[in-house]
């Protein structure tokens, strides 16, 4: 429950920034948020976008998990997250 809210809160926050900055959410897989730049369409900005969105994720995180402490415990603001970007060539299937 604690954890569930926590990923709500964040995940909510991270869907508000990539529909502002025009990032593409794919899925998110339990503690994994999973978005691209550049898809469906094409942009030559998109390794840009996608370090800026990066960025602005992670001080969201930092913002919410010090709001959450009192909510969810001691030790809510210590958690950290980790980043990482790929650019290249796609594929993908169903």
């Amino acid at each position: 429950t604690q954890v569930f809210t926590l990923l709500e809160t964040v995940y909510h926050a991270f869907d508000e920034i990539a529909k502002r900055r025009r990032v593409f959410k794919v899925e998110t897989v339990g503690d994994c948020y999973v978005a691209v730049a550049g898809l469906p369409e094409a942009r030559r900005d998109h390794p840009l976008v996608m370090a800026r969105f990066a960025t602005e994720c992670l001080r969201k995180m930092t913002q919410l998990t010090k709001q959450l402490e009192v909510q969810l415990g001691p030790g809510t603001a210590d958690l950290s997250m980790r980043i990482g970007l790929h650019s290249g060539p796609v594929t993908a299937g169903v």
